[in-house]
């Protein structure tokens, strides 16, 4: 496995799990490179006005930052892990997005996409709403006190929508809700064998730990 993805919807602990597994594996890793929009923290306070301009820095930054981390893996990493695929873009977008912005925004975003890397398996961490607020709320990130539950429902139904499209490389459905990963090794043993220890199908698979 050359180029492993990490993914979830917000809060629900993939940055702090691709940290964890590159650390062990010695693997390259990839973080999204949040902190510093600018658009974001005016976006969960005023989305209407801050969409646009907020998916399309997104969609530039995720864009220049995979082609070149994937496209140049060192000699000193044989793996490469990130906490998120360039398809977020698009999910996002989508549900952030006017019907006329994200047609105009889908049109770059499909131009772009075609010369991504894919993963070789792309993992997705399952976790409740109730459990993703919860998580939100104990990591204190001032300009995530405004995110809802709806637009948490939105984004997880956004992924799975987009699962079901993907056949070209494995996508990995682990329901993590009775996991801690974090506190408990031997749920993040679970978690790593589930990943490294299994080859599967393209397409969508389903895991229950």
């Amino acid at each position: 496995m050359q180029f492993l993805v990490i993914e979830g919807n917000i809060g629900a602990g993939k940055t702090t799990l691709a940290k964890m597994l590159a650390e062990e594996s010695n693997a390259k890793l990839i973080l999204e490179q949040f902190a510093d929009n600018p658009f974001l923290p005016k976006f969960y306070q005023n989305q209407e006005r801050y969409s646009f301009p907020l998916e399309l820095s997104f969609l530039a930054d995720r864009y220049n930052q995979i082609k070149k981390e994937v496209l140049n893996l060192d000699l000193f990493h044989s793996m490469l892990i990130s906490d998120y695929y360039f398809s977020k873009t698009s999910i996002f977008a989508q549900n952030t997005l006017k019907d006329d912005e994200y047609r105009l925004f889908r049109q770059i975003y499909d131009i772009v996409s075609e010369s991504m890397p894919k993963p070789d398996l792309y993992v997705y961490l399952h976790t409740n709403i109730e459990n993703l607020l919860q998580n939100i709320e104990i990591r204190g990130r001032d300009y995530e006190k405004y995110i809802q539950r709806d637009y948490l429902e939105k984004i997880k139904q956004g992924y799975f929508n987009f699962f079901k499209q993907v056949q070209n490389f494995p996508v990995l459905i682990i329901d993590t809700n009775n996991l801690d990963f974090v506190k408990n090794h031997e749920h993040y043993i679970q978690l790593k064998e589930a990943i490294f220890d299994n080859q599967y199908k393209k397409g969508l698979n389903r895991l229950i730990l």
